[in-house]
C-alpha cells in the first residue's frame, strides 16, 4: 500500500507540472513531472512528461515516457496515441499504426476520438482515402464537434474531387 504522504505530494507535482506546461514553462513541467514520478510512478505522469518532451523536439525522450507509463498501466490508452503521433512527426507511418489501434480498443482513455484521427491522417498520407474517410468519420461521430477532424475529412474529400 503506497504512503498516503507520498502519494499526495506526487498528485500535487503532477498538478504543478500541468500548470507549468499550460503557462509554457516545459523545463519547470519537465521537473515537476519527474518528481511526481519519483514520488509514485503513474502512467498519467510518464505520458505527460512525454508530451512535455515532445514540445521540445525530444521525440525520442517522448516515445521512452509513453513506453515506461505502458508498463505502470497497459490500459492508460493515452500513451499508445501519443506513440502514434509521435511517429507519425517522424514520418514512420506503418510504424504508427499498430500504436493507434491499441488506442482505440484501450480501456482507460479519453478523448477516444484522437486515435481515429490520427489514423485517418495516416491513412491519408498511404494514399488511402477511403480508409482515410471511415477513419475520420468514426471520429466526428464518437465527437461531432471535432473541427479538426471535419478540417481532415475536407481535405481528402477535396482529394478525390
Amino acid at each position: 500500500m503506497p504512503d498516503p504522504a507520498r502519494l499526495e505530494l506526487a498528485e500535487f507535482y503532477f498538478k504543478e507540472g500541468h500548470r507549468l506546461q499550460a503557462s509554457s514553462d516545459l523545463d519547470g513541467a519537465i521537473a515537476a513531472y519527474k518528481r511526481s514520478i519519483e514520488l509514485y510512478p503513474t502512467a498519467e505522469a510518464h505520458t505527460f512528461l512525454g508530451w512535455a518532451y515532445s514540445f521540445q523536439g525530444q521525440i525520442d525522450e517522448a516515445i521512452k515516457e509513453c513506453e515506461a507509463a505502458i508498463q505502470v498501466d497497459p490500459d492508460f490508452g493515452n500513451p499508445y496515441n501519443d506513440i502514434g503521433v509521435y511517429l507519425i512527426e517522424k514520418g514512420r507511418y506503418d510504424e504508427a499504426i499498430p500504436w493507434l489501434e491499441r488506442a482505440m480498443v484501450a480501456r482507460r482513455y479519453e478523448p477516444r476520438h484522437y486515435p481515429h484521427m490520427n489514423m485517418g491522417r495516416v491513412l491519408m498520407r498511404k494514399g488511402k482515402y477511403q480508409e482515410a474517410i471511415r477513419e475520420l468519420k468514426l471520429a466526428l461521430e464518437i465527437e461531432p464537434n471535432y473541427t479538426a477532424a471535419r478540417v481532415e475529412l475536407h481535405k481528402v474529400l477535396g482529394l478525390l474531387n
